[in-house]
Protein backbone atom coordinates (compact mmCIF):
# COMPACT_ATOMS: atom_id res chain seq x y z
CA UNK A 1 0.00 0.00 0.00
CA UNK A 2 1.85 3.42 -1.20
CA UNK A 3 -1.10 5.62 0.27
CA UNK A 4 -2.54 6.71 3.58
CA UNK A 5 -5.47 9.28 4.08
CA UNK A 6 -6.67 10.31 7.79
CA UNK A 7 -9.64 11.71 8.48
CA UNK A 8 -9.51 14.01 12.07
CA UNK A 9 -13.06 14.59 13.49
CA UNK A 10 -13.41 16.41 16.63
CA UNK A 11 -16.12 14.38 19.11
CA UNK A 12 -19.28 16.47 19.34
CA UNK A 13 -17.19 19.62 18.84
CA UNK A 14 -19.58 22.52 19.89
CA UNK A 15 -21.23 20.33 22.85
CA UNK A 16 -17.73 19.08 24.06
CA UNK A 17 -16.48 23.17 23.83
CA UNK A 18 -19.31 23.88 26.51
CA UNK A 19 -18.27 21.06 29.00
CA UNK A 20 -14.64 22.16 28.66
CA UNK A 21 -15.03 25.61 29.54
CA UNK A 22 -17.96 25.19 31.87
CA UNK A 23 -16.61 22.28 33.78
CA UNK A 24 -19.84 21.70 36.12
CA UNK A 25 -21.02 20.38 33.00
CA UNK A 26 -18.30 18.19 32.27
CA UNK A 27 -19.99 14.55 32.00
CA UNK A 28 -23.66 15.82 31.62
CA UNK A 29 -26.28 15.99 28.56
CA UNK A 30 -26.31 19.65 26.93
CA UNK A 31 -27.60 21.05 23.70
CA UNK A 32 -26.23 23.66 21.89
CA UNK A 33 -28.44 25.34 19.39
CA UNK A 34 -31.50 27.90 19.43
CA UNK A 35 -33.58 28.02 22.29
CA UNK A 36 -36.37 29.14 20.87
CA UNK A 37 -39.79 27.40 20.19
CA UNK A 38 -38.21 27.29 16.57
CA UNK A 39 -34.67 26.76 17.57
CA UNK A 40 -32.61 23.69 15.80
CA UNK A 41 -29.90 21.57 17.80
CA UNK A 42 -26.52 22.03 16.14
CA UNK A 43 -24.54 20.15 18.58
CA UNK A 44 -25.18 17.63 21.44
CA UNK A 45 -23.28 16.18 23.51
CA UNK A 46 -22.72 11.80 23.98
CA UNK A 47 -24.90 12.14 27.17
CA UNK A 48 -27.44 13.59 25.43
CA UNK A 49 -27.54 11.56 22.61
CA UNK A 50 -27.74 8.81 24.70
CA UNK A 51 -31.39 9.89 25.02
CA UNK A 52 -32.21 10.05 21.37
CA UNK A 53 -31.26 13.78 21.01
CA UNK A 54 -29.15 14.81 17.87
CA UNK A 55 -27.80 17.43 15.63
CA UNK A 56 -30.13 19.54 13.17
CA UNK A 57 -33.03 17.85 15.56
CA UNK A 58 -35.86 20.29 16.52
CA UNK A 59 -34.75 21.87 19.72
CA UNK A 60 -38.42 21.39 21.31
CA UNK A 61 -37.91 17.52 20.33
CA UNK A 62 -34.30 17.47 21.69
CA UNK A 63 -35.60 18.66 25.09
CA UNK A 64 -38.59 16.39 24.91
CA UNK A 65 -36.30 13.25 24.48
CA UNK A 66 -33.31 14.58 27.34
CA UNK A 67 -35.50 17.30 29.25
CA UNK A 68 -32.38 17.51 32.10
CA UNK A 69 -30.18 18.77 29.44
CA UNK A 70 -28.97 22.06 29.75
CA UNK A 71 -29.37 24.26 26.87
CA UNK A 72 -27.16 26.43 25.35
CA UNK A 73 -27.46 29.15 22.62
CA UNK A 74 -23.87 28.63 20.27
CA UNK A 75 -21.05 30.71 20.77
CA UNK A 76 -19.45 30.70 17.32
CA UNK A 77 -16.56 33.24 17.96
CA UNK A 78 -14.65 30.42 20.38
CA UNK A 79 -15.75 27.79 17.83
CA UNK A 80 -13.85 29.10 15.13
CA UNK A 81 -10.43 29.94 17.71
CA UNK A 82 -10.29 26.47 18.53
CA UNK A 83 -10.97 25.04 14.97
CA UNK A 84 -7.99 26.96 13.72
CA UNK A 85 -6.21 25.71 16.40
CA UNK A 86 -6.80 22.44 15.39
CA UNK A 87 -6.33 23.27 12.09
CA UNK A 88 -3.15 24.64 12.89
CA UNK A 89 -1.96 21.15 14.42
CA UNK A 90 -2.84 19.15 11.48
CA UNK A 91 -1.14 21.64 9.12
CA UNK A 92 2.10 20.73 10.95
CA UNK A 93 1.45 16.96 10.71
CA UNK A 94 0.86 17.68 6.45
CA UNK A 95 1.81 20.20 4.33
CA UNK A 96 -1.53 19.76 2.64
CA UNK A 97 -4.99 19.80 4.62
CA UNK A 98 -8.31 19.41 3.26
CA UNK A 99 -10.62 21.03 5.61
CA UNK A 100 -14.40 19.38 5.42
CA UNK A 101 -15.81 21.91 8.20
CA UNK A 102 -14.91 23.43 10.90
CA UNK A 103 -14.30 20.40 13.41
CA UNK A 104 -12.91 17.84 10.75
CA UNK A 105 -10.59 17.24 7.84
CA UNK A 106 -8.39 15.04 5.76
CA UNK A 107 -4.90 15.03 5.32
CA UNK A 108 -2.15 12.52 3.48
CA UNK A 109 1.31 13.11 5.52
CA UNK A 110 3.74 12.17 3.00
CA UNK A 111 5.65 10.54 5.46
CA UNK A 112 2.87 7.77 5.99
CA UNK A 113 3.37 6.85 1.98
CA UNK A 114 4.26 3.10 1.85
CA UNK A 115 4.12 2.41 5.77
CA UNK A 116 2.64 0.08 7.43
CA UNK A 117 -0.01 -0.05 9.55
CA UNK A 118 1.37 0.03 13.24
CA UNK A 119 3.28 3.05 11.77
CA UNK A 120 0.14 5.03 10.85
CA UNK A 121 -1.61 4.03 13.86
CA UNK A 122 1.49 5.70 15.89
CA UNK A 123 1.38 8.80 14.23
CA UNK A 124 -2.50 8.89 14.54
CA UNK A 125 -1.69 8.24 18.16
CA UNK A 126 0.69 11.24 18.63
CA UNK A 127 -1.58 13.81 16.04
CA UNK A 128 -4.57 12.58 18.92
CA UNK A 129 -2.62 13.74 21.84
CA UNK A 130 -1.20 17.17 20.70
CA UNK A 131 -4.82 18.14 19.55
CA UNK A 132 -5.98 17.47 22.87
CA UNK A 133 -2.58 19.21 24.90
CA UNK A 134 -3.42 22.27 22.47
CA UNK A 135 -7.21 22.41 22.51
CA UNK A 136 -8.30 20.25 25.66
CA UNK A 137 -11.05 18.32 23.11
CA UNK A 138 -10.89 15.20 22.24
CA UNK A 139 -11.02 13.78 18.28
CA UNK A 140 -11.11 10.81 16.42
CA UNK A 141 -9.02 10.20 13.86
CA UNK A 142 -9.31 6.99 10.94
CA UNK A 143 -7.07 5.89 8.29
CA UNK A 144 -7.42 4.04 5.26
CA UNK A 145 -6.58 3.95 1.68
CA UNK A 146 -8.28 7.17 0.69
CA UNK A 147 -10.69 9.54 1.95
CA UNK A 148 -13.70 7.13 2.00
CA UNK A 149 -12.13 4.69 3.98
CA UNK A 150 -10.82 7.25 6.23
CA UNK A 151 -14.10 8.87 6.99
CA UNK A 152 -15.68 5.21 7.73
CA UNK A 153 -13.18 4.36 9.58
CA UNK A 154 -13.51 7.59 11.96
CA UNK A 155 -17.16 7.06 12.19
CA UNK A 156 -16.36 4.01 13.45
CA UNK A 157 -13.82 5.08 15.98
CA UNK A 158 -16.20 7.19 17.86
CA UNK A 159 -16.22 8.42 20.36
CA UNK A 160 -12.70 9.58 21.21
CA UNK A 161 -10.85 6.63 19.56
CA UNK A 162 -8.90 5.69 16.57
CA UNK A 163 -9.35 3.29 13.84
CA UNK A 164 -6.79 2.52 11.06
CA UNK A 165 -7.93 0.27 8.11
CA UNK A 166 -5.59 -1.79 6.44
CA UNK A 167 -5.70 -3.46 3.20
CA UNK A 168 -6.01 -6.79 4.25
CA UNK A 169 -9.15 -5.74 6.60
CA UNK A 170 -10.37 -3.64 4.13
CA UNK A 171 -13.16 -5.53 2.93
CA UNK A 172 -13.85 -7.14 6.26
CA UNK A 173 -14.66 -3.46 7.45
CA UNK A 174 -16.72 -2.48 4.99
CA UNK A 175 -18.94 -4.80 3.49
CA UNK A 176 -21.03 -5.32 6.60
CA UNK A 177 -22.10 -1.74 6.71
CA UNK A 178 -25.59 -0.22 5.42
CA UNK A 179 -24.88 1.47 2.12
CA UNK A 180 -26.10 4.96 3.70
CA UNK A 181 -22.47 4.79 5.58
CA UNK A 182 -21.13 6.22 1.41
CA UNK A 183 -20.73 9.17 0.46
CA UNK A 184 -23.28 10.33 -1.90
CA UNK A 185 -25.65 7.49 -0.74
CA UNK A 186 -28.99 9.78 1.01
CA UNK A 187 -32.33 8.37 0.95
CA UNK A 188 -33.50 8.41 -2.19
CA UNK A 189 -30.17 5.81 -3.52
CA UNK A 190 -31.06 4.01 -0.30
CA UNK A 191 -34.58 3.52 -0.91
CA UNK A 192 -33.92 2.39 -4.36
CA UNK A 193 -31.01 -0.06 -4.00
CA UNK A 194 -33.46 -1.93 -0.83
CA UNK A 195 -36.22 -1.97 -3.65
CA UNK A 196 -33.52 -4.48 -5.90
CA UNK A 197 -32.47 -6.10 -1.77
CA UNK A 198 -29.09 -3.96 -1.82
CA UNK A 199 -28.59 -2.87 1.84
CA UNK A 200 -25.21 -3.51 2.74
CA UNK A 201 -21.77 -1.95 0.90
CA UNK A 202 -20.34 -5.56 0.62
CA UNK A 203 -23.80 -5.99 -1.60
CA UNK A 204 -23.47 -3.03 -3.69
CA UNK A 205 -19.66 -4.04 -4.27
CA UNK A 206 -20.66 -7.32 -5.41
CA UNK A 207 -23.53 -5.81 -8.01
CA UNK A 208 -22.52 -5.85 -11.79
CA UNK A 209 -21.66 -2.13 -12.90
CA UNK A 210 -24.42 -2.02 -15.13
CA UNK A 211 -27.02 -3.21 -12.88
CA UNK A 212 -25.89 -0.37 -10.54
CA UNK A 213 -26.22 1.97 -13.53
CA UNK A 214 -29.49 0.79 -14.32
CA UNK A 215 -30.38 1.43 -10.44
CA UNK A 216 -28.50 4.64 -9.60
CA UNK A 217 -27.76 6.36 -13.27
CA UNK A 218 -24.38 5.81 -14.85
CA UNK A 219 -22.38 8.49 -13.30
CA UNK A 220 -23.45 8.52 -10.09
CA UNK A 221 -23.55 4.52 -10.01
CA UNK A 222 -20.24 4.10 -11.31
CA UNK A 223 -19.03 6.26 -8.77
CA UNK A 224 -20.64 4.63 -5.82
CA UNK A 225 -19.81 1.04 -7.29
CA UNK A 226 -16.33 2.00 -7.01
CA UNK A 227 -16.35 3.43 -3.51
CA UNK A 228 -18.24 0.18 -2.13
CA UNK A 229 -15.20 -1.68 -4.62
CA UNK A 230 -12.76 0.50 -2.04
CA UNK A 231 -11.50 2.12 -4.96
CA UNK A 232 -11.11 5.67 -3.77
CA UNK A 233 -8.15 8.07 -6.15
CA UNK A 234 -9.86 11.90 -4.96
CA UNK A 235 -6.74 13.78 -3.81
CA UNK A 236 -6.62 15.46 -0.33
CA UNK A 237 -6.12 19.31 -1.42
CA UNK A 238 -6.83 22.42 -0.19
CA UNK A 239 -10.75 23.85 -1.18
CA UNK A 240 -11.27 26.72 -2.82
CA UNK A 241 -12.61 29.67 -1.32
CA UNK A 242 -16.03 29.64 -0.47
CA UNK A 243 -18.49 30.75 -3.63
CA UNK A 244 -21.00 32.76 -1.49
CA UNK A 245 -21.31 34.20 2.16
CA UNK A 246 -24.90 33.87 3.98
CA UNK A 247 -26.74 34.78 7.11
CA UNK A 248 -30.30 33.81 8.31
CA UNK A 249 -32.30 33.27 11.28
CA UNK A 250 -35.44 31.88 12.36
CA UNK A 251 -38.20 33.84 13.98
CA UNK A 252 -39.76 32.27 17.34
CA UNK A 253 -42.89 34.07 16.03
CA UNK A 254 -43.95 34.55 12.25
CA UNK A 255 -42.80 38.41 11.17
CA UNK A 256 -46.43 39.46 9.52
CA UNK A 257 -45.04 43.66 9.10
CA UNK A 258 -42.65 44.78 6.61
CA UNK A 259 -40.93 47.32 8.94
CA UNK A 260 -40.09 44.18 11.20
CA UNK A 261 -38.90 42.26 7.79
CA UNK A 262 -36.27 44.87 6.85
CA UNK A 263 -34.96 45.21 10.12
CA UNK A 264 -34.27 41.68 10.07
CA UNK A 265 -32.47 41.90 6.47
CA UNK A 266 -30.52 44.25 7.47
CA UNK A 267 -29.37 42.50 10.21
CA UNK A 268 -28.94 39.41 8.28
CA UNK A 269 -26.83 41.72 5.81
CA UNK A 270 -24.86 43.29 8.39
CA UNK A 271 -23.82 39.59 9.81
CA UNK A 272 -23.03 38.38 6.22
CA UNK A 273 -21.13 41.62 5.71
CA UNK A 274 -18.80 41.35 8.85
CA UNK A 275 -17.69 38.19 7.20
CA UNK A 276 -17.33 39.28 3.38
CA UNK A 277 -14.84 42.46 5.07
CA UNK A 278 -12.85 39.62 7.23
CA UNK A 279 -12.33 37.47 4.24
CA UNK A 280 -11.41 40.68 2.06
CA UNK A 281 -13.49 39.85 -0.36
CA UNK A 282 -16.54 42.05 -2.41
CA UNK A 283 -19.70 40.73 -3.60
CA UNK A 284 -21.56 41.46 -6.60
CA UNK A 285 -24.91 39.26 -6.06
CA UNK A 286 -27.26 40.39 -3.21
CA UNK A 287 -29.76 37.40 -2.50
CA UNK A 288 -32.88 37.17 -0.13
CA UNK A 289 -34.65 34.19 1.17
CA UNK A 290 -38.24 34.39 2.96
CA UNK A 291 -39.68 31.27 4.15
CA UNK A 292 -43.20 31.34 5.16
CA UNK A 293 -45.00 28.63 8.03
CA UNK A 294 -45.61 26.43 5.08
CA UNK A 295 -41.85 26.04 4.30
CA UNK A 296 -42.60 27.72 1.04
CA UNK A 297 -39.12 29.64 0.02
CA UNK A 298 -39.15 32.85 -2.02
CA UNK A 299 -35.92 34.07 -2.98
CA UNK A 300 -34.92 37.12 -5.12
CA UNK A 301 -31.91 38.08 -6.06
CA UNK A 302 -29.81 41.33 -7.93
CA UNK A 303 -26.38 40.99 -9.70
CA UNK A 304 -24.38 44.65 -10.37
CA UNK A 305 -21.40 45.07 -12.43
CA UNK A 306 -19.32 46.02 -9.79
CA UNK A 307 -18.63 44.24 -6.31
CA UNK A 308 -19.01 45.93 -3.50
CA UNK A 309 -17.96 45.85 0.16
CA UNK A 310 -20.49 48.83 1.01
CA UNK A 311 -22.81 47.84 3.75
CA UNK A 312 -24.79 50.46 3.18
CA UNK A 313 -25.27 49.69 -0.33
CA UNK A 314 -25.47 45.87 0.18
CA UNK A 315 -28.24 46.71 2.57
CA UNK A 316 -30.08 48.87 0.34
CA UNK A 317 -30.51 45.98 -2.41
CA UNK A 318 -31.35 43.48 0.00
CA UNK A 319 -34.50 45.55 1.42
CA UNK A 320 -35.52 46.67 -2.22
CA UNK A 321 -35.09 42.59 -2.82
CA UNK A 322 -37.17 41.69 0.48
CA UNK A 323 -40.39 43.92 -0.50
CA UNK A 324 -41.09 41.34 -3.41
CA UNK A 325 -39.29 38.38 -1.82
CA UNK A 326 -41.86 38.41 1.46
CA UNK A 327 -44.66 35.80 0.88
CA UNK A 328 -48.12 36.31 2.14
CA UNK A 329 -49.56 35.44 5.51
CA UNK A 330 -46.12 35.77 7.58
CA UNK A 331 -42.21 34.94 7.26
CA UNK A 332 -40.72 32.58 9.79
CA UNK A 333 -37.33 32.60 8.08
CA UNK A 334 -35.06 35.05 6.77
CA UNK A 335 -31.57 35.19 5.13
CA UNK A 336 -29.55 37.25 3.07
CA UNK A 337 -26.50 35.44 0.60
CA UNK A 338 -23.53 37.61 -0.85
CA UNK A 339 -21.88 36.11 -4.23
CA UNK A 340 -20.18 36.74 -6.96
CA UNK A 341 -17.28 37.16 -4.89
CA UNK A 342 -14.19 39.21 -5.94
CA UNK A 343 -10.44 39.30 -4.40
CA UNK A 344 -9.82 43.03 -6.28
CA UNK A 345 -10.80 45.69 -4.45
CA UNK A 346 -14.21 46.95 -5.63
CA UNK A 347 -14.28 50.38 -7.82
CA UNK A 348 -15.78 53.84 -5.65
CA UNK A 349 -19.36 53.28 -5.24
CA UNK A 350 -19.89 57.24 -5.09
CA UNK A 351 -18.61 59.92 -8.12
CA UNK A 352 -18.16 63.39 -7.38
CA UNK A 353 -21.28 65.42 -8.69
CA UNK A 354 -21.75 69.49 -8.38
CA UNK A 355 -23.80 71.11 -6.38
CA UNK A 356 -25.12 74.08 -4.74
CA UNK A 357 -22.57 74.51 -2.16
CA UNK A 358 -19.47 72.78 -4.41
CA UNK A 359 -18.50 69.27 -4.90
CA UNK A 360 -20.51 66.19 -3.55
CA UNK A 361 -20.88 62.58 -3.59
CA UNK A 362 -23.76 60.86 -5.71
CA UNK A 363 -24.32 57.34 -6.16
CA UNK A 364 -23.20 55.95 -9.39
CA UNK A 365 -26.40 54.76 -11.78
CA UNK A 366 -27.14 51.37 -11.85
CA UNK A 367 -24.96 49.82 -14.53
CA UNK A 368 -26.76 48.30 -17.31
CA UNK A 369 -25.93 44.95 -17.63
CA UNK A 370 -27.69 44.79 -13.97
CA UNK A 371 -29.64 41.49 -13.61
CA UNK A 372 -32.60 40.67 -11.29
CA UNK A 373 -33.69 37.34 -11.08
CA UNK A 374 -37.53 35.96 -10.95
CA UNK A 375 -38.68 35.11 -7.65
CA UNK A 376 -37.78 31.29 -7.32
CA UNK A 377 -40.53 28.99 -5.35
CA UNK A 378 -39.05 25.91 -3.15
CA UNK A 379 -40.65 23.94 -0.82
CA UNK A 380 -38.32 22.77 1.82
CA UNK A 381 -39.94 20.44 4.58
CA UNK A 382 -36.38 20.08 6.97
CA UNK A 383 -34.88 23.22 9.41
CA UNK A 384 -32.12 24.61 9.34
CA UNK A 385 -29.33 22.69 10.79
CA UNK A 386 -27.37 25.41 12.38
CA UNK A 387 -29.04 28.47 14.03
CA UNK A 388 -28.25 31.90 13.98
CA UNK A 389 -24.47 32.85 13.05
CA UNK A 390 -22.44 34.24 15.76
CA UNK A 391 -21.75 37.87 16.50
CA UNK A 392 -19.08 39.59 18.65
CA UNK A 393 -19.29 39.50 22.31
CA UNK A 394 -21.59 41.67 24.40
CA UNK A 395 -25.50 42.67 24.07
CA UNK A 396 -27.46 42.33 21.48
CA UNK A 397 -30.26 44.30 20.94
CA UNK A 398 -32.79 43.35 18.62
CA UNK A 399 -31.72 39.73 17.09
CA UNK A 400 -33.66 36.39 16.95
CA UNK A 401 -35.90 36.99 20.42
CA UNK A 402 -36.53 40.56 19.83
CA UNK A 403 -34.75 43.17 22.50
CA UNK A 404 -33.67 42.60 25.79
CA UNK A 405 -35.35 43.82 28.68
CA UNK A 406 -33.04 46.44 30.07
CA UNK A 407 -34.08 45.70 33.56
CA UNK A 408 -32.63 41.70 32.60
CA UNK A 409 -30.28 41.72 30.10
CA UNK A 410 -28.73 38.37 30.34
CA UNK A 411 -29.67 35.65 28.85
CA UNK A 412 -29.05 32.09 29.67
CA UNK A 413 -25.40 31.27 27.98
CA UNK A 414 -24.34 34.49 28.16
CA UNK A 415 -20.50 34.88 28.85
CA UNK A 416 -19.87 37.71 31.70
CA UNK A 417 -17.10 39.33 33.93
CA UNK A 418 -17.12 40.45 37.36
CA UNK A 419 -14.72 42.45 38.86
CA UNK A 420 -14.07 40.14 42.20
CA UNK A 421 -14.73 37.10 40.70
CA UNK A 422 -13.64 36.99 37.35
CA UNK A 423 -15.13 34.98 33.97
CA UNK A 424 -18.50 33.10 34.68
CA UNK A 425 -21.59 32.65 32.35
CA UNK A 426 -25.26 32.82 33.29
CA UNK A 427 -27.08 29.87 34.10
CA UNK A 428 -30.54 31.65 34.55
CA UNK A 429 -32.08 35.52 34.61
CA UNK A 430 -35.11 37.27 35.45
CA UNK A 431 -37.26 39.16 37.78
CA UNK A 432 -34.08 41.99 37.78
CA UNK A 433 -31.57 39.06 39.00
CA UNK A 434 -28.97 37.27 37.47
CA UNK A 435 -27.63 33.74 38.21
CA UNK A 436 -23.83 33.12 37.36
CA UNK A 437 -21.26 30.60 37.70
CA UNK A 438 -17.97 31.53 37.80
CA UNK A 439 -15.95 29.06 36.43
CA UNK A 440 -13.45 28.31 33.34
CA UNK A 441 -11.52 25.94 31.44
CA UNK A 442 -8.48 26.66 33.49
CA UNK A 443 -10.65 26.82 36.76
CA UNK A 444 -12.63 23.71 36.91
CA UNK A 445 -15.62 23.65 38.16
CA UNK A 446 -16.60 26.70 39.86
CA UNK A 447 -19.52 28.25 42.50
CA UNK A 448 -22.47 29.52 41.30
CA UNK A 449 -23.40 33.68 42.64
CA UNK A 450 -26.97 35.68 42.28
CA UNK A 451 -26.78 39.24 41.98
CA UNK A 452 -28.91 42.10 40.48
CA UNK A 453 -29.34 42.49 37.08
CA UNK A 454 -27.84 45.42 36.95
CA UNK A 455 -24.80 45.12 38.83
CA UNK A 456 -22.16 47.37 38.05
CA UNK A 457 -19.72 44.81 38.87
CA UNK A 458 -20.78 42.44 35.86
CA UNK A 459 -20.53 43.25 31.88
CA UNK A 460 -20.12 41.42 29.15
CA UNK A 461 -17.35 39.13 28.19
CA UNK A 462 -15.30 37.44 25.72
CA UNK A 463 -16.28 34.01 25.15
CA UNK A 464 -12.89 32.88 24.00
CA UNK A 465 -11.31 33.90 27.18
CA UNK A 466 -13.48 30.61 28.73
CA UNK A 467 -11.20 28.41 26.91
CA UNK A 468 -7.65 29.87 27.35
CA UNK A 469 -5.62 28.81 30.28
CA UNK A 470 -3.22 31.26 32.07
CA UNK A 471 0.43 32.55 30.31
CA UNK A 472 3.23 29.97 32.15
CA UNK A 473 4.31 33.70 33.40
CA UNK A 474 1.18 33.72 35.72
Amino acid sequence: MSRWVLHLDMDAFFASVEQLTRPTLADRPVLVGGTGGRGVVAGASYQARVFGARSAMPMGQARRRCPHATVLPPRFPLYKVISEEVMAVLREAAPVLEPVSVDEAFLEPPALAGAPAAEVEEFCVALRAEVRARTGLPASVGAGSGKQVAKIASELAKPDGLKVVAPEVEREVLDPLPVRSLWGVGPVAETALRKVGIETIGALAAMDAREVAGVLGAAVGAELHRLARGIDERPVAPRGAAKQISAETTFEHDLTAMDDVLREVGRMTAAAHRRLVVDGRAARTVTVKARNADFETHTRSETTAFASTDLATLTAVAQRLARTAVPEGGVRLVGVSLSGLSESPPPALFEAVPSATGWTTAPLAAPPDAVEADTVLTVDTSEEAHPEPGTEFGPRPGGRHGPRDPASPWRAGDDVAHTEHGHGWVQGAGHGRVTVRFETRATGPGPARTFAADDPALSFADPVESWRLPSPAH
